[in-house]
């Protein structure tokens, strides 16, 4: 179930709004934590006990790793942290790397090791790096232990991030998850940012994937370089809209339910430099390597060597945790290097160059980033990247290019427009200009919102084509 589905829209999130709001305060987290087994049940109800042991993992980890501080037995709480953190990470690595581990033996060896087969139970990334984080953030001191199985399942399963996150630490909800109290107004603003991100899945993201499967389902011998730079523009701003919209919807779910989940996206692609792309880009994902891997390891703090060192391991796990296949760890590398090269080599000169110039260079780095990111494997990647460079004589465009074009003229402009500030700024400057007349801004809005709601479901019930790309991750 996918929150820009007419199932979700028009029953799963009635229902259990309805059951939330009826029942005592008290009772709150045990209908978000049935209903969000029933949202993940939907798809995977063979995964329902894989993610039942991961909750019972961590949720014991917690309690013996708490026991052993307060008995001043550190050393047996660091042995508890462990074990808990390698048991959670045993279930990602069989039910994820598995098969990717498999076929790399076969490959260097000749072996012929049958397969397993296994399906990647959806979001079983995110959840588990959230598990991971509460055990450590207790370890640390961090967080309170959470004794009530209700609530931290709810943490676990709370279906608006279980899927495709933001990543949710332990330590930013343990308040909220003890007690929390839901207002009209937290409520009113949750849906603002639940339909501002339907909106953009509906009608921006879709329409962009569908141009992107358009072009990669050409033969790529034959794609000509500017088709195939408006192949990977089209997917560079599918990602975007998809992604930070799901992570607009899940935040304003959030809200609905009395809790405030940290941004995950902030215009990423108005960046000038790769650091600066990955402050902004799933943020929460950079904050968990960044608390959990990054400084553990002594961060900047170490020699430069140790430093370097450290950033290619933080990469290569980022790159791994994407996908268990090699893009994916060549593009975690490919950022690893990015970010050493501009932080040793280029950073200074780079700094120096107007605005726009910068722009452009990281936009480029980015985009040439996604190339190795949209395909299934490497190989795939390298003949794609041939084709963006005209490798294989198609020359530098055709018919087909100049129609493209043309026929999505309008719709590259909407998602330039939407993936700056531009949209937030004509709010900002029309909040200002009817400051003094509240009853024209509240009809405003409320116009809006129900175009965008109106359009948004008659796109739903018009296409077919409705994917969550971090549904694979």
């Amino acid at each position: 179930m996918v929150f820009s589905s007419l199932l979700f829209l028009f029953r799963f999130l009635p229902a259990i709004l309805l059951c939330y709001y009826i029942v005592p305060c008290r009772f709150r987290n045990l209908v978000l934590f049935l209903f969000s087994l029933l949202f993940y049940a939907w798809g995977e109800p063979v995964y329902i006990l894989l993610m039942t042991v991961s909750i019972g993992i961590s949720y014991a980890g917690g309690i013996l790793v708490d026991r052993m501080k307060c008995a001043g037995r550190q050393k047996a709480a660091r042995n508890a942290l462990i074990v808990s953190l390698a048991a959670s990470l045993s279930l990602l690595a069989f039910f994820k790397y598995a098969d990717f581990a498999i076929g790399t033996v076969n490959a260097l060896t000749g072996a012929d090791f049958s397969l397993l087969g296994l399906a990647l139970p959806i979001g079983i990334s995110f959840y588990t790096f959230q598990t991971m984080s509460y055990t450590i953030d207790v370890y640390r001191g961090e967080a309170g232990v959470q004794k009530n199985v209700i609530s931290f399942g709810t943490y676990v399963v709370m279906f608006p991030q279980l899927i495709a996150g933001p990543i949710v630490q332990y330590k930013t909800v343990d308040a909220q998850l003890r007690g929390r109290k839901e207002t009209p107004e937290e409520f009113a603003l949750g849906v603002h940012r639940f339909l501002i991100g339907l909106g953009k899945k509906a009608l921006l993201a879709n329409n962009a994937g569908e141009l992107w499967d358009t072009i990669s389902a050409m033969t790529v011998s034959e794609v000509p370089a500017l088709t195939a730079w408006l192949g990977l523009l089209a997917y560079t701003l599918q990602i975007y809209f998809d992604f930070s919209a799901y992570s607009d919807m899940a935040i304003g779910l959030g809200h609905m339910f009395g809790f405030q989940f940290k941004e995950n996206f902030n215009y990423p692609y108005l960046s000038k430099s790769i650091t600066e792309f990955w402050r902004r880009w799933h943020i929460s994902l950079s904050t968990w390597f960044r608390e959990y891997v990054y400084i553990p390891l002594g961060g900047n703090r170490v020699k430069t060597g140790r430093h370097i060192l450290n950033l290619l391991i933080v990469w290569f796990l980022t790159g791994f945790w994407h996908g268990a296949s090699w893009n994916f760890v060549a593009w975690g590398l490919y950022y690893g290097v990015l970010l050493v090269i501009e932080k040793y080599v280029t950073g200074k000169y780079v700094e120096k160059l107007p605005g726009v110039l910068r722009h452009i260079y990281c936009m480029l780095l980015v985009m040439l980033g996604w190339n190795l990111f949209m395909f299934g494997d490497l190989s795939q990647s390298l003949e794609y990247f041939r084709a963006l460079f005209g490798g294989f004589g198609a020359g530098l465009l055709d018919a087909q290019t100049i129609y493209l074009l043309l026929n999505n003229a309008v719709l590259l402009i909407l998602l330039f427009l939407g993936s700056t500030e531009v949209p937030k700024k004509l709010g900002e400057a029309f909040c200002a200009r009817f400051a003094d007349r509240n009853g024209c801004m509240v009809a405003a809005r409320g116009i809006l919102y129900t175009v965008i709601f109106l359009l948004s479901v008659a796109r739903l019930v018009d296409a077919s084509y409705n994917p969550f790309l971090y549904f694979r991750f």
